[in-house]
């Protein structure tokens, strides 16, 4: 049975895609199938992804050859980035289409090589953070860093790794492109990886190195959209706050004001959950009315029913009994109608540091 039809942007976590080609073809097929279950029930869908692993092998192997091999010319990141972006393209192009045809599903599924813009005097730039590529010994990194002009930090004793910065997105360049493609009814693949970072200089956009947050970019792209729903698929079915404590809770919902007073209170793991929280309040905050859901992708449409994820919306629009999906007003479903057994708060990494070599 077909529920009212949602424009939804859904946010794919790079952990969903596998660390290899071919472990990522078999994960996507599997990730596939359940986000065509969420088409089949009528809604138009954005998929954005995370490029972790992907990007950082593409990263370390154009390094590699520069430096070590066949001494190619040096590749910037952000050409990395678009390569990624193609790669994780092509295998969730093919399996979503396959997913659709096997459901009897007439939609044609495409990716959309996609730039982000950014804001060159955002003060990420003034402290890059995001590590990214091979490791290096101290002296390999200094005769990089005179030679490139990069930074380099020390990482937990295993070497130094270059850090790029991550600023927030401003603007989706191709979200005109994006918007014709869906009202045609396209299923459209975008903003993979956050999107290629890029900034304005005199008129004409030109690629940096730097690090989109996938969640982010997502949460803006579902904003410029006006999609009814951000879906953040991840690899717990609820948020927890006290985390890995004896008293730790799993939110079935929460209003942006308890969302950002979590937010104070150190809840959310930065390069975790809190890029992902962050994101769910900017939706949240810009449409009032709309929701934005953080879950797995094995209780997506789970989810979309109310009976799992965490549920974040703004504060006047929050039911006082929670209400299904499909209804006037969306809301999270109460503990007790939960899924018996599901898993509640395990550990987990995201996106936020797994641009590494050793995959």
């Amino acid at each position: 049975m077909k529920r009212n039809k949602k424009r939804i942007v859904v946010a794919l976590g790079g952990n969903a895609l596998g660390n290899t080609p071919a472990q990522q073809l078999k994960q996507v097929r599997a990730a596939a199938g359940i986000i065509a279950d969420l088409a089949a029930e009528g809604h138009e869908l954005i998929i954005g992804h995370g490029n972790g692993p992907q990007v950082g092998i593409i990263n370390s192997a154009m390094n590699y050859a520069a430096q070590c091999g066949p001494r190619t010319p040096y590749m910037p990141f952000a050409e990395c980035g678009a390569m990624s972006q193609g790669f994780i393209g092509y295998h969730l192009q093919q399996a979503l289409q396959q997913s659709l045809q096997r459901r009897g599903i007439g939609k044609t599924v495409v990716s959309v090589v996609t730039q982000v813009e950014v804001d060159p005097q955002d003060p990420a730039f003034l402290h890059p953070t995001k590590p990214i590529g091979n490791f290096y010994t101290r002296e390999e990194a200094e005769e990089i860093s005179a030679e490139r002009g990069f930074t380099f930090v020390e990482d937990a004793g295993r070497g130094y790794r270059r850090v790029v910065p991550s600023p927030r997105p401003r603007r989706i360049v191709e979200l005109g492109a994006i918007r014709k493609m869906v009202q045609s009814g396209l299923l459209v693949i975008a903003a993979g990886g956050g999107g290629i970072p890029v900034v304005e200089e005199d008129g004409e956009l030109r690629g940096i190195d730097a690090v989109v947050d996938k969640d982010m970019s997502c949460s803006r792209l579902a904003v410029q959209m006006k999609a009814d729903m951000l879906l953040i698929l991840t690899a717990v079915d609820r948020v927890c706050i006290n985390f890995n404590r004896p008293d730790q809770k799993a939110l079935d919902r929460m209003t942006i004001g308890q969302a950002q007073e979590y937010i104070k209170e150190g809840q959310f793991a930065p390069g975790s959950m809190l890029p992902k929280v962050e994101a769910c309040l900017e939706f949240a905050g810009a449409l009032p009315g709309r929701a934005a859901v953080i879950t797995s992708l094995e209780s997506a449409r789970a989810a979309l029913e109310g009976l799992s994820g965490t549920w974040i919306r703004s504060e006047e629009t929050v039911p006082g009994g929670m209400a299904r999906y499909g209804s006037d007003s969306y809301g999270a479903a109460p503990a007790e109608t939960a899924p018996q057994g599901a898993p509640a708060c395990p550990a987990f990494q995201e996106d936020g540091d797994v641009l590494v070599t050793a995959i």
